[in-house]
């Protein structure tokens, strides 16, 4: 019987101590000091003024993942393999069909590349941070961020704040 109340005893000690453990303890100073800036949800946001603004043609890359294979490669290699499995018997058959999914997949992507529009027009800002430093940010619009407004740089983008 005593051993049962020792080991209960020591249970709900130890479960005490393992819960007051997962507390929390404010460990900020009481007397902060206030900032001119506000704050932002982000902790990684960084302030400062833009010094220049100049529009720039942003390369586009369409496909998957970026890496040029879009629909015209696929439709392409498709169509061509589609072709080229209508030509010989056998061994030569499986040739016709691989060479001929080659081709078409190139000049599916040659056919896409000439139809996509170049690239889109975007905004660059050079943002003086308060910290000295210097950082240039490339989006797609402006919005209404001027020359020698205040912004907050934050997730690679500026706005005013």
């Amino acid at each position: 019987m005593l051993t049962i109340r020792t080991i209960t005893a020591a249970a709900g000690i130890a479960t005490l101590l393992t819960l007051t453990a997962c507390g929390t303890v404010d460990s900020r100073p009481s007397n902060t000091a206030q900032t001119n800036y506000p704050t932002a949800n982000n902790p990684y946001a960084q302030y400062g003024v833009v010094e220049s603004m100049q529009m720039v043609r942003q390369e586009s890359s369409s496909g998957i993942g970026g890496s040029g294979i879009g629909a015209g490669t696929i439709v392409g290699a498709v169509v061509g393999g589609v072709l080229g499995n209508q030509v010989g018997k056998g061994s030569g058959n499986t040739a016709a069909t691989v060479l001929g999914a080659a081709g078409g997949a190139y000049a599916g992507h040659q056919v896409e590349k000439n139809s996509r529009s170049p690239g889109a027009d975007s905004v660059q800002l050079a943002v003086r941070l308060n910290n000295g430093s210097r950082v240039t940010v490339t989006q797609d619009t402006a919005g209404d961020v001027r020359v020698g407004d205040r912004v907050v740089v934050s997730n690679g983008t500026a706005r005013r704040y």
